[in-house]
C-alpha cells in the first residue's frame, strides 16, 4: 500500500518550491539571450552582460504534491528490491530493472489516481533518484561535456564544455542536502564512506569518469562535486595536430622518440597545469609504443586508455578507515620493477613514487613517461628534486624531454597547446642542463623548432648508427603517416593504433 502523507515530506518541499538563486533572479531582469547553439536538448545561450555562456537543458522540477508521491514511490520501489541498486553493476540493467517496477506499482496502486501519461515522468524520476545521479544525469549522457561542477548550493552548476569552454547551466541545488545526497550514491557506488571525519572523496566512478566531492567543514560554503568525465572515444594523435595542440612536424618527432628510432625509447615528462590536457596528451603518446613492449601503468584514478595487447593497469587506493589498506603509488611502483617491465607509466608524479620511477629511468628502463604539475621545464626539475619527491640531482639526467602544456585563452577562446618542448642534455655540479629545442610562437598559432640541436640525436647516432639525414627521412616518413591520418579523418583509437602498428610490422619485416 502507498501511504502518502503530506506532512511527513512537507520538511522536503523547499528543495523543490519556485524559489530562485540570485543569479536566476538576475538572468531574468530583461536579459537577452542569443541562441549559439543547439544539439538535442541543449541549447548554449551568451546572455547580454555576462561573460560566460549559458547551457540549458530541459529541466523537469516536481512540485511539493509531486514530489511526495516520488518519496513515496522511492520507499515502495526499496521494500520491493531489498538489493541495494548500486551492486548492480550494469547502469542500464539497474535502471530496467527499477524503472519497471515502478511502473508495476503504478499500474497496481488503486489508492492513488496518476494518469497513465504521467507513469513514465514517476518512472524517470524515481529511477534518476534512486539508480542515477539526479539532475547530473544529463550532464554525465553529454559527450561534449568534458567537467561538471557543482560549487554549493543556491549557486549554478558550472560545465566545461569541449567546444565552448566553462559555461553556467540552468541547474542548480537549492539546498546541501540535495547535494550531499549525490554524493552519498556515489560512495556507496565504489565502496567508499564520506563524514565529517573523512570530508574528502576522490575516486572513479564505474564508468571511468573522475569524481572529487567534499562536504564541511572541508568545503566552507558547502558540499561540492566535480566530475572529469571518460571519454568512451578517446582522443587521438589525429585529434590533437586537428586542434592544433601540436603539428605534424613536431607528431612525426615524437613517435620517433617514443619510439626511439627501434633502439632507445626516450623517458618523457608532460608538465602543466590542472586542464591543460596533459594526461591526454599521456595516453596519445603512450599509443606510439610498439605492441611487442610490456606496458605497466600506474595511477591515482585510472584514467588511460592504451590499445596495447601486453599492458598491466595498476591502481592506486586510499587507506580505509582503521588506516590500513593504503596502496600507494611508492608501493605500485617499486613492484613493477619487480615484472620485468619494458615501459612504466604513471599517470601523475607527486610524492615518493618519483624517486623510484627515477632509478628506474637511470638503470636501464628506458621509455618511461609520465605527467606533474609544473609550468616549465626548469621548475619541473625543480619541484622533482624538493620536499616531497626529492629527487637526488645527478638522476634528472634520466629524463630525455619535458613537454610543457597550456590552457590559454585566445580570441578564439580556451584552447590547449604544447607550448615547448626541452631536452635534459645532463647535470653538472648537479644542475642539469637544459636545452629548447620547440617552442610555440603565439603570433602564428605555431610549435617551431628553435635553432638548438638535438643532443638526443647524437645518442640514436651511437646506437644505431644511422646519420643525419637517415633520423630525418625516418622522422618524414612518420609525418606522412600521420598526415594521412588526418587528411582522411581516421581519428578512433583502434583504427589510429592499427595503422601506427603496421609500420612497426613492416620495418620488423624488412
Amino acid at each position: 500500500n502507498l501511504d502518502i502523507n503530506s506532512k511527513k515530506y512537507s520538511q522536503n518541499s523547499n528543495d523543490f518550491s519556485e524559489k530562485k538563486t540570485d543569479f536566476e533572479n538576475e538572468l531574468e531582469k530583461e536579459t537577452k539571450s542569443h541562441l549559439i547553439t543547439k544539439y538535442g536538448e541543449t541549447e548554449i545561450y551568451r546572455l547580454d552582460g555576462q561573460t560566460m555562456l549559458h547551457y540549458k537543458i530541459p529541466v523537469p522540477k516536481a512540485n511539493p504534491s509531486q514530489k511526495m508521491i516520488i518519496n513515496t514511490l522511492k520507499e515502495a520501489t526499496t521494500r520491493i528490491i531489498s538489493t541495494d541498486p548500486y551492486k548492480i553493476r550494469d547502469p542500464l540493467q539497474r535502471r530496467n530493472i527499477y524503472y519497471q517496477k515502478v511502473i508495476d506499482i503504478l499500474e497496481n496502486a488503486s489508492e492513488i489516481n496518476i494518469p497513465k501519461h504521467l507513469f513514465s515522468f514517476y518512472a524517470d524520476s524515481v529511477v534518476k533518484e534512486m539508480t542515477g545521479y539526479g539532475v547530473l544525469e544529463p550532464l554525465l549522457n553529454d559527450d561534449k561535456l568534458e567537467e561538471i561542477m557543482v560549487v554549493g548550493p543556491n549557486k549554478p552548476v558550472y560545465v566545461y564544455h569541449v567546444d565552448y569552454g566553462m559555461m553556467t547551466t540552468n541547474i542548480t541545488f537549492y539546498s546541501d542536502n540535495s547535494i550531499l545526497e549525490i554524493i552519498d550514491k556515489i560512495s556507496r557506488t565504489i565502496g567508499r564512506q564520506v563524514d565529517i571525519s573523512t570530508p574528502l572523496l576522490d575516486a572513479r566512478l564505474p564508468d571511468g569518469s573522475r569524481v572529487n566531492a567534499t562536504i564541511p567543514p572541508a568545503s566552507l560554503d558547502g558540499s561540492t562535486i566535480t566530475i572529469r568525465k571518460f571519454r568512451e572515444d578517446p582522443y587521438t594523435i589525429t585529434d590533437l595536430v586537428k586542434m592544433k595542440t601540436v603539428n605534424l612536424e613536431v607528431a612525426g618527432f615524437l613517435w620517433c622518440v617514443v619510439d626511439g628510432f627501434g633502439a632507445k625509447p626516450s623517458n618523457i615528462l608532460i608538465s602543466g597545469g590542472t586542464g591543460s590536457g596533459k594526461t591526454t596528451t599521456l595516453n596519445v603518446l603512450a599509443n606510439f609504443i610498439p605492441e611487442s613492449d610490456r606496458v605497466l601503468t600506474i595511477e591515482d584514478t585510472a584514467e588511460l586508455q592504451l590499445p596495447i595487447k601486453h599492458v598491466v593497469r595498476f591502481e592506486g587506493r586510499p587507506p580505509g578507515l582503521e588506516g590500513k589498506g593504503e596502496l600507494s603509488l611508492e608501493i605500485l611502483t617499486k613492484n613493477t620493477l619487480r615484472m620485468r617491465p619494458d615501459r612504466i607509466i604513471v599517470g601523475e608524479i607527486r610524492h615518493k613514487e618519483a624517486s623510484t620511477l627515477f632509478t628506474a629511468m637511470n638503470t636501464g628502463h628506458d621509455g618511461c613517461m609520465g605527467t606533474i604539475h609544473a609550468n616549465s621545464a626548469k621548475e619541473t626539475l625543480v619541484r622533482i628534486t624538493s620536499p616531497p619527491m626529492n629527487v637526488p640531482p645527478l638522476m634528472l639526467a634520466g629524463i630525455d624531454f619535458i613537454i610543457i602544456q597550456k590552457r590559454l585563452r585566445t580570441v578564439k577562446g580556451q584552447v590547449r597547446r604544447i607550448t615547448s618542448i626541452a631536452e635534459v642534455t645532463g647535470v653538472l655540479e648537479n644542475k642539469p642542463a637544459v636545452n629548447i629545442i620547440f617552442k610555440w610562437n603565439p603570433e602564428s598559432d605555431v610549435l617551431e623548432r628553435t635553432e638548438n640541436p638535438i643532443y638526443y640525436f647524437e645518442i640514436i647516432k651511437t646506437y644505431t648508427n644511422l646519420s643525419d639525414s637517415q633520423i630525418k627521412q625516418k622522422i618524414e616518413k612518420r609525418i606522412n603517416i600521420l598526415k594521412g591520418l588526418v587528411n582522411n579523418n581516421i581519428r578512433d583509437l583502434k583504427n589510429v593504433s592499427n595503422i601506427i602498428q603496421e609500420e612497426y610490422i613492416r620495418a620488423f619485416s624488412s
